[in-house]
């Protein structure tokens, strides 16, 4: 036989069968419900996975002794005869959730409904498992719980109040409870708009107060409380009303119990306590009719308020400056603001100030047209709230006032006057631009001046203008493309001479100026920021600068008074000089001598001898005889009349002789312009002698030479016609030299003897020598020392005689020229590579003596090596050579 299992063990795992079953389940604990309630008891079975409804019988037991069949919900007659009626009323009814879940619904709960209450559901099941059946305990209290508003209110939405923004707001209600039960009371205040309900601030059952959606801010600002009056009154204060505070108030309390942790509602009572209605403040600001002021006078506003309030507030008041009648469209700004703590926001030029609390003046200096507009201004007030906020109750936007700014425009004439003209070019151009009747420019009023040219017509008009200056209201003056430069080189100058004139000068005058000229005079009002803006431009009418546009003429006359002479003479010749067209003309002179056309020096030489200008300085030209520097004078016989004169005349100085005659006018005093130029006729100097003639010729007797020869070049004189001592004969004679083939570069002078036996010689950039030397009477000998190639080229001689007159004095011929020898330097191709022949052959001969010694020595010391054999080892080698 098997031993008994344990009890501990059999009971568990009976409970563990019984768990596994259905429950059944109604509220643990007991429920308390109050007379005139409605009680609502919940059943329900867990574990239940049937496709159909769960049935439910319910019972009632007044003492938990035996039960009385209430109500099921599968057989209709199943309560008792005592509750058929109530059951009929649906007084007592159930009412499905679910399929497995029930709800007992008492209406008007008596103090007979007090007791146990029975859920319990049939079972088809073979064998029972779990618990089908559950029991709660319902208490029935008498209503101990009175709720009242105070004062007592009438029937229906309670009184009535009417309050205006900003006024405080209080109410109260009563509540209290005397159930012998310790039960707990909650209390909210709900505020009803139609049929939305909001609360705004409860008392919880734990004692804490909660502020409803929307009132935190102010509940924690201290302005909606909720205070205990008594011992059973309870007072809503709204400290500052605002518009949202309007509609129903309503009172509400509930009785809750705490029964095994869990707070259970036994009732709720409503109160209705009070209607508020949120009067508004009536405000009116008003603004006074339109006005009109004169420009730079001052403009004064006043806004007046009126409102139906009487308690502490403080106005903010703002004007506004609108261009046009309606503020709300863009551009209106602000134009100065008192807030409610009376500080002042304004510009410098805009005051706000207020006699009293219910006028506010606005005052504008200093009125330009920009003030013209419309004026309004808005109020808005505020009445201090709790912990000092400030609360807007009402505000209000006055209608605009129109303002009309009248000025007077300032009323003046201009007039341009030449007062100097010019007569010719560069001559001074003064033009006055006068402004006249300037009674009406006030202090706050400047003028400025913009200057005009133009090309005139027939009439007065002016066509193509073209600026040519402009003065802005900061006296800075702009100039215009056409004036820009002259004005910076000083020859446009504007100025302002005095108050009411401005003047325009042109120092010197060109035919580009010709046209005409007009001003214009610009009246400038000072803006109230300090800037100033045109108000008037009034135009003068145009002057015309204009004078003969004629050419210039200039004539010079050259003549002789001896006609006649012989070389040594002196030569005389005046110029005559007549102008036209030409202001105040000075002259300068100019010599100048043209060699004859047989001249060897140069065909047509022209040279300048002396030269006088308008200030009467006198130079000399490019004359290359300094010996006779002073032997030729130019001198100022008259203002149009000069005169030359050349003394110890000689043969050389034979030629055309003109007058370069230009004339100067005046520029801006000490300054000149040159305005003519004239070349006066030709005074011819021809000397007619029967003296010799003389040639020049040059003979080498090395043409060709090598580099390194002496060259040797000889400059052969002839003289043909009468015999000369050779005492009265002297000669200078310069050798030239042309580096080319031809003669088209320029000759080099190489060395020079004059007559009196002094020799220079020009400086090179080569070695060779030069010496010049006289080995005769009519011999000159030039030697080339050392040549090279640079020596190359056509070599001649330049000679110009010198012969003694009959009275003893030296006379100068006609300088001659040879023709030119082509010198020739050849290279030594011999001793050329002489020298680099000796020094090659040197140099190898060494070269080939120390390789030599170097291979010897390399030889004797280091590859000598000694072998030592065996006979064993030779017989070794003789048997494998043999094999």
């Amino acid at each position: 036989m098997g031993r008994a299992a344990p009890r501990p063990l059999l009971l568990a795992l009976l409970w563990l069968g019984l768990c596994r079953g259905r429950v059944v389940r109604v509220p643990p604990g007991s429920l308390v419900r109050v007379v005139g309630t409605e009680l609502v008891i919940p059943c329900n079975v867990s574990d239940y996975d049937g496709p159909s409804e769960q049935n439910f019988d319910w019972s009632f037991s007044p003492s938990g002794g035996s039960f009385v069949e209430l109500a099921s919900t599968w057989e209709v007659g199943f309560g008792a005869q005592a509750y058929r009626e109530r059951l009929q009323r649906g007084d007592i009814l159930l009412r499905r959730t679910a399929n497995d879940a029930v709800e007992l619904h008492v209406r008007n709960v008596q103090p007979s409904d007090q007791g146990h209450y029975k859920c319990s559901t049939p079972s088809t099941d073979a064998t029972v498992q779990g618990n089908y059946e559950d029991t709660v305990q319902v208490k029935v209290l008498a209503d101990a719980l009175h709720v009242a508003a105070v004062p007592p209110s009438p029937p229906g939405p309670g009184r009535s109040l009417s309050l205006r923004l900003g006024e405080p707001l209080e109410l109260r209600c009563e509540a209290a409870t005397a159930s012998p039960l310790h039960t707990h009371l909650a209390l909210q205040w709900e505020l009803r708009h139609g049929a939305a309900r909001q609360r705004v601030l409860a008392l919880t059952r734990e004692g804490r107060l909660q502020p409803g959606p929307g009132y935190e801010q102010r509940y924690h600002g201290g302005d909606v409380r909720l205070d205990t009056a008594g011992s059973d009154g309870y007072r809503l204060s709204v400290g500052r009303a605002l518009a949202a505070d309007q509609g129903a108030y309503r009172c509400v309390v509930s009785e809750w119990i705490e029964e095994q942790g869990a707070w259970q509602e036994i009732q709720e009572k409503a109160v209705d306590v009070a209607t508020v209605v949120i009067q508004p403040t009536v405000l009116r600001a008003v603004v006074g009719r339109n006005v009109s002021v004169a420009e730079g006078k001052e403009l004064d506003l006043s806004c007046n308020i009126t409102t139906d309030r009487a308690d502490d507030f403080r106005p903010e008041v703002t004007w506004y400056f609108s261009r046009t009648p309606d503020r709300t469209s863009p551009g209106p700004h602000v134009l100065a603001r008192l807030d409610r703590d009376s500080l002042v926001h304004s510009s410098p030029h805009v005051a706000l100030s207020h006699a009293d609390a219910r006028s506010y003046h606005l005052l504008v200096r200093d009125v330009s047209k920009e003030n013209a507009g419309h004026y309004s201004c808005h109020v808005t007030l505020w009445v201090p709230g709790h912990n000092r906020s400030w609360h807007k109750v009402a505000e209000a936007t006055s209608a605009p006032a129109v303002v009309d700014v009248t000025w007077l425009e300032p009323d003046y004439q201009v007039y341009l006057n030449a007062s100097k003209v010019p007569a010719f070019s560069d001559d001074l151009t003064e033009l006055q631009c006068r402004v006249a009747d300037q009674r009406s420019l006030a202090g706050g009023v400047r003028v400025t001046v913009t200057w005009y040219y133009g090309v005139s017509r027939r009439n007065d008009d002016v066509a193509a203008s073209e600026l040519l200056a402009a003065m802005d209201a900061d006296w800075t003056l702009r100039y215009g493309e056409r004036s820009q430069q002259r004005a910076r080189d000083g020859d446009f100058i504007f100025s302002k001479e005095r108050a009411d004139t401005f003047s325009f000068r042109i120092q010197r005058t060109t035919e580009e100026d010709r046209g005409s000229y007009y001003c214009v005079v610009s009246a400038w009002t000072r803006q109230r920021d300090g800037s100033w803006a045109k108000s008037r431009d009034v135009f003068s009418k145009p002057v015309h600068v204009f004078w003969p546009s004629e050419d210039s003429v200039l004539v010079v006359k050259a003549r002789q008074p001896r006609p006649f002479f012989a070389a040594g003479n002196t030569f005389e010749m005046t110029c005559k000089v007549s102008s036209q067209n030409i202001k105040s003309p000075r002259y300068s002179v100019l010599i100048t001598a043209e060699k004859p056309a047989g001249d060897l020096s140069g065909p047509n030489e022209t040279k300048d001898i002396i030269s006088l200008d308008q200030d009467a300085v006198v130079r000399l030209g490019n004359w290359t005889d300094a010996s006779r520097v002073d032997g030729v004078v130019l001198e100022k016989v008259q203002e149009d009349e000069f005169r030359y004169r050349m003394y110890q005349t000689q043969v050389s100085d034979a030629g055309l002789y003109r007058c370069l005659v230009t004339a100067w006018s005046p520029v801006r005093g000490s300054l000149w312009r040159e305005a003519a130029t004239s070349l006066s006729n030709p005074i011819e100097i021809d000397f007619q002698t029967s003296g010799p003639v003389f040639n020049a010729s040059v003979y080498s007797d090395t043409p060709s030479v090598t580099r390194g020869d002496l060259v040797k070049l000889f400059c052969i004189i002839t003289v043909e016609g009468a015999a000369l001592d050779p005492d009265d004969m002297a000669f200078d004679v310069s050798w030239f030299v042309v580096h080319s083939f031809g003669l088209d570069k320029d000759p080099v002078l190489l060395s020079s003897l004059d007559r009196k036996g002094i020799v220079s010689t020009a400086r090179r950039d080569w070695k060779s020598d030069l010496s010049l030397e006289r080995v005769g009477v009519l011999e000159f000998l030039l030697q080339v020392h050392g040549s090279e190639d640079q020596d190359f080229g056509n070599y001649y001689c330049s000679v110009a005689p010198w012969v003694k007159s009959p009275t003893g004095s030296w006379q100068k011929e006609a300088e001659i020229s040879s023709k030119p020898v082509f010198i020739t330097v050849k290279m030594d191709v011999l001793n050329a590579f002489k020298y680099p022949l000796l020094i090659g052959v040197g140099l190898s001969t060494v070269v080939g003596l120390l390789s030599c010694l170097i291979g010897y020595c390399s030889s004797h010391w280091c590859c000598k090596k000694e072998v030592q054999e065996t006979r064993r080892e030779r017989r070794r080698l003789m048997s494998m050579e043999m094999d």
